[in-house]
């Protein structure tokens, strides 16, 4: 049995320590747009007027400190940008706002950039190649690669 090929992953919520640091990052630098909010409490987040691609809430968390290093739990969740434009110009605020990236790697199918939200979630944006691009073995399968991804290069396209 296999799942449906046009099954999707809709969002994600994350419980956060300060909402309103939280929303300068998710809204003031990577350009969310706020659809609702409940209280001082709970704010969701989109792209494109779509009801929540983030949710972000203090329920379980206010003031609390992250999530040791090294314990289980979200390793990332991905931003995927339409295209290589979109991409460089979110790159362009992080780097403006001085949100430090922990790395970027082209990885055939996609480029990506990681890094860190305030709450320490890891975060990465990315763009997908058109699939006749993606690298492809012999026999058809993937031969998805980490390989450097030139930021400058990137960043021109911006």
């Amino acid at each position: 049995m296999t799942i449906h090929p046009a099954t999707r992953i809709g969002h994600v919520h994350l419980t956060v320590a300060d909402l309103d640091r939280s929303l300068r990052f998710y809204r003031d630098v990577l350009g969310f747009e706020v659809t609702t909010r409940y209280g001082s409490d709970a704010v969701f987040v989109s792209a494109g007027g779509y009801h929540h691609h983030i949710g972000l809430n203090t329920w379980a968390g206010r003031g609390a400190p992250p999530p040791p290093p090294g314990t289980t739990g979200l390793y990332h969740f991905a931003i995927l940008y339409p295209d290589r434009k979109a991409l460089a110009a979110a790159v362009r605020r992080l780097l403006e706002a001085r949100v430090p990236l922990e790395g970027s790697a082209d990885h055939g199918v996609s480029e990506a950039i990681y890094l860190r939200d305030p709450d320490g979630n890891g975060v990465e944006l990315y763009r997908d190649r058109p699939e006749p691009e993606w690298p492809r073995a012999s026999d058809g399968t993937l031969a998805m690669h980490t390989k450097p991804l030139n930021l400058e290069t990137l960043l021109a396209e911006g």
